[in-house]
């Protein structure tokens, strides 16, 4: 399905059918606890409405402290159809899609937004399915000071917020990356990471115009808490979130485009469980659309030659380390999510559960360490 004949949101169906208590007790089981909304400004309201686009925000606490104060951080999260069609030419696309996103990063700047994320490859339509180099390779730009980058480091100096900016990278030696720059409050690149598993999955053709990540799993320190992103397909491996989490981030965002026909029953649980075995808060955000290309183009799905990817259904969310988590935003609508956030509620969790203490990284050490040797035995006893 398409366009007007997609679900809004599993919250819509919810709110339709259920009321009172009965609606309260299917939020406490679906995302652990009923969240307090956060009153945003009256200004970033109406620009959403101007703009068409969805804005929500909601407050995750963590018990006081004797001994720290409370860390409250502001989260966004920003997921957006792409503006102009493929058929324009790549600067029109990309320039449209520049336009769009700086009216949702102000109305999370006026909605007291510190670190806003974007949805993968945010400047570009999600092309990677066609498997054709040209046009879309002419997307890729350097990560430091490509047009793109430029872009975010004027909004991110204008409102004093952390950007971080998923794009498609050309690095000096001409080499295609999936990247997430990270700029810093004050205007400047502070580094990049880059996606460190590819798909290989039907229309997921992404080995196919770049490779994985050799940066490992790069933490920045902002002025407001330690991020990582762990881009897309990623997601997919919990050792992934693991060493993000062990390398001391606090949030860890993860920026993807992925369809309803193939991942939309584990998106609801993924960053949730990366949030609750790993003692962070996680930031899910998913491009929305459907978005058509030029040419045809197959997969090793089986399925006849097609134009369009798919719906991507939107529904970004956070969740907190104790497993709570917000309501998504819309299947088919653009929008700016806001979560309020203490940090401290990271080290309350590993208190509380204690699985930093428990989860024995020496032994899988040891044991992976001699999973990759070509000679390996599997440690299966049987009967004689």
């Amino acid at each position: 399905m398409a366009g007007n004949q997609e679900t809004t949101s599993i919250e819509d169906l919810l709110n339709k059918n259920l009321s009172g208590v009965e609606l309260d007790e299917a939020t406490r089981i679906l995302y652990g606890k009923k969240l307090e909304k956060l009153n945003l400004s009256e200004e970033a309201h109406k620009l959403a409405e101007s703009a068409d686009f969805e804005l929500a925000g909601y407050i995750f606490e963590a018990k006081p402290e004797q001994t720290r104060a409370a860390r409250k951080v502001r989260i966004g999260a920003i997921q957006n159809k792409i503006v102009a069609p493929t058929t324009e030419s790549v600067a029109t696309q990309r320039d449209a899609l520049h336009s769009r996103i700086g009216v949702l990063i102000e109305a999370a700047a006026l909605s007291g937004v510190n670190i806003v994320c974007m949805q993968e490859t945010w400047h570009m339509p999600f092309a990677f399915c066609t498997r054709e180099r040209l046009p879309w390779t002419e997307f890729a730009e350097s990560a430091e000071n490509g047009p793109t980058t430029l872009f975010c480091k004027q909004l991110a100096k204008k409102f004093g917020i952390v950007i971080i900016s998923p794009i498609l990278e050309r690095d000096e030696n001409e080499v295609i990356w999936n990247t997430a720059v990270v700029i810093s409050h004050t205007g400047e690149v502070i580094g990049k990471t880059r996606k460190n598993h590819i798909p290989r999955v039907g229309d997921f053709n992404e080995s196919t115009y770049y490779m994985e990540s050799t940066l490992g799993h790069r933490v920045f320190e902002t002025a407001f808490g330690k991020i990582a992103i762990n881009i897309c397909y990623g997601r997919h491996h919990p050792q992934n979130w693991m060493m993000f989490a062990l390398n001391g981030a606090d949030i860890i965002f993860n920026p993807s485009a992925t369809v309803g026909g193939l991942s939309e029953p584990i998106w609801p649980i993924e960053a949730r469980n990366a949030a609750i075995a790993n003692h962070v808060y996680t930031v899910a955000i998913n491009r929305v659309g459907t978005e058509s290309f030029p040419y045809e183009f197959t997969s090793g799905d089986g399925k006849p030659a097609h134009k369009e990817f798919g719906h991507f259904y939107g529904s970004s969310y956070v969740a907190a380390p104790d497993g709570s988590r917000s309501p998504g935003l819309s299947r088919i609508r653009d929008g700016v999510l806001v979560a309020e956030v203490d940090l401290n509620a990271c080290r309350q969790v590993k208190d509380s559960w204690g699985f930093r203490m428990t989860q024995r990284l020496d032994l899988y050490a040891k044991e992976l360490q001699e999973f990759i040797k070509p000679d390996y035995k599997q440690n299966i006893l049987k009967e004689l």
